[in-house]
């Protein structure tokens, strides 16, 4: 930095004006960039104190949309969970029954669009632009809306992606939670199911913006504090307890003997040989059943304590047998899953517990967790092309990343080694570094018929329609190591050309279009170079891949494996009364 005193006299500036008055010029111009922030979030305060007491934090849920309108103003940027498993609903339902003259053009940030007021926020004119994570349960409607030009989507995000942005050029002006207690000071405790709390509001208390909190109770004394008080700026009881979706609960009655036979060829062909301890399995069937034959067919070849010993994952129930029968050392959890509140307190040598007894889960540091700490990611998809890029945007869908970019790529900043990723490494032709192995577990066809492996990703049309710079790809194939289907296991680590990595994909892709066009003979040759695999050539007769090898095969086998602590939730329920 050049000292300016010594080239002009300390009364004077380099224009010869007197300098006292040229620094208190500088000194209000200063002020009033900095002020701007405080200025606007004292004036929407000022706005909100009618709805609360003197000296008030506690606004009365009938008060909730007035609250809104005070606090947010035309074109905001408004954060809202919105997240995998709970929901701000009742927040969510006091924005979308706004008045549109006084909140509009609001620029939407959220992980997960969930729930049909998420997106009548648009349709009634009160939001136009949107940056996500996830919107599998409103992926129609959305797609819907961008087609009418409802919305604009600014673009679709990873978790962990969106969550950085929230710190850098997507910082709310308004963030609106949820919280399982508060006190009036405004300390929010989240229970089990933190997720994306701490994350959002965060992003919005340090850079001048106005926090609410919606909670099941106002208490005297929380049993820990997750998110402090002075983050917060309103909190609202609200009148019925918040949503939350047990996302990842998989009724194992529904898993047919294919996912089996997919869940064997898993453990044969890469967690065995790979030696994978330390992985993050995705939602679905496929993975279901891995969890559930880990007690009975990963022991029989005797793998306990050799594979699937550190997960990063939510409660799954399906992991309940490996936790009692010792296979599973910890699980880092993104949130918690409803009914396996009481299980998980108990096994606190496995989850993380607080010291008021219950789980304490953070879905920005799993996703970290899950790229950079883990060896594996599997899980499944709706499309794979003849590169191996995977998508799930599919026509008349616009369903988001979630989590899957994030666990599903390899870390080019990791350092580290373990045998897994130093093998991975080596079968890749790496000689400085290892390979993270990114698994895509898919049946041929999916449940509607539609192939799976298809010439071109349904994305690129999808990017054509909404606008997009680029398709809406979910894992890129240069970051695929394997695909499994009920067919086979083609390891992509081991071919050395874009060809063979097509060929490969051909040869697993069944009775398709995209299989058939791949002659017998070519696929035979891959399986003798070891590229492919077939369920005969990992000594895995088809035959016996069946329903028998499920440490549980209904809900009602998993809470007596929980010794009665899992508590299914009403729909699962009714499940058990059927098996029953």
């Amino acid at each position: 930095m050049i000292a300016t005193d010594a080239y002009f006299p300390n009364d004077q500036t380099s224009n010869g004006e007197a300098k006292g008055t040229e620094d208190e010029g500088k000194i209000k111009m200063m002020k009033a960039r900095s002020n701007n922030r405080a200025a606007s979030r004292g004036y929407r305060l000022a706005r909100a104190a009618l709805m609360c007491g003197p000296g008030s934090k506690i606004c009365p849920p009938d008060r909730a949309i007035e609250l809104l309108e005070a606090i947010i103003e035309p074109g905001d940027r408004v954060a809202i969970e919105g997240d995998n498993q709970k929901q701000a609903d009742f927040l969510a339902s006091a924005l979308a029954n706004a008045d549109p003259a006084r909140v509009h053009d609001l620029h939407m940030v959220q992980s997960v669009l969930a729930l049909p007021d998420h997106l009548a926020v648009f349709e009634r004119g009160i939001a136009t632009r949107l940056d996500f994570a996830y919107a599998g349960p409103q992926s129609r409607r959305l797609a819907e809306l961008v087609a009418s030009k409802a919305l604009k989507i600014g673009a679709i995000h990873t978790y962990l992606e969106l969550y950085a942005r929230t710190l850098v050029d997507l910082t709310p002006q308004v963030a609106l939670v949820v919280a399982d207690k508060a006190d009036r000071n405004g300390n929010l405790y989240t229970g089990p199911n933190t997720e994306d709390t701490p994350t959002i509001t965060e992003g919005a208390a340090f850079r001048g913006g106005i926090v609410v909190a919606q909670v099941d109770e106002i208490v005297d004394h929380l049993p820990r504090v997750d998110v402090p008080g002075d983050w917060v700026d309103f909190v609202i009881p609200s009148p019925k307890p918040y949503l939350i979706d047990p996302l990842f609960t998989r009724d194992p009655a529904k898993i047919r003997d294919e996912n089996v036979l997919m869940a064997m060829m898993a453990i044969t062909a890469v967690y065995e040989p790979y030696e994978v301890r330390r992985l993050n399995h995705g939602i679905g069937y496929a993975t279901a059943a891995i969890e559930l034959i880990l007690p009975t067919f990963a022991a029989q070849r005797g793998l306990k304590g050799k594979i699937a010993s550190h997960f990063v994952l939510n409660p799954h129930p399906t992991l309940i047998p490996a936790i009692e029968t010792g296979f599973v050392d910890s699980v880092y959890c993104f949130g918690s899953e409803l009914g396996m509140e009481h299980y998980v307190s108990s096994r606190a040598d496995v989850f993380p517990i607080g010291a008021d007894g219950n789980l304490r889960s953070n879905r920005a540091l799993a996703q970290v967790a899950g790229q950079y700490a883990c060896d594996l990611f599997i899980g499944g998809t709706l499309q794979i092309d003849a590169q191996g890029n995977s998508s799930t945007a599919t026509k008349g869908r616009i369903t988001g990343f979630g989590g899957a970019p994030n666990m599903g790529a390899d870390p080019r900043g990791r350092r580290h080694d373990s045998p897994t990723w130093l093998r991975a490494g080596r079968e890749a032709g790496e000689s400085l570094r290892g390979r993270k192995l990114v698994v895509q577990m898919v049946q041929t066809r999916q449940p509607n018929g539609a192939p799976s492996f298809v010439e071109r990703l349904d994305a690129f049309d999808l990017a054509a329609s909404a606008g997009f710079a680029l398709p809406p790809i979910m894992i890129y194939g240069d970051d695929v190591t394997h695909v499994i289907t009920e067919r086979g296991v083609a390891n992509l680590l081991r071919c050395r050309s874009v060809q063979e990595r097509e060929a490969a994909l051909r040869a697993v892709a069944g009775d398709t279009e995209f299989g058939r066009r791949q002659s017998p003979d070519a696929s035979d040759d891959l399986r003798r170079r070891g590229i492919v695999m077939f369920p005969a050539d990992l000594g895995i007769d088809v035959a016996t891949a069946t329903r028998d090898w499920l440490a549980a095969r209904t809900i009602d086998d998993l809470v007596r494996a929980s010794g009665g602590l899992y508590v299914p939730p009403a729909k699962f329920r009714r499940a058990v009364a059927t098996h029953s």
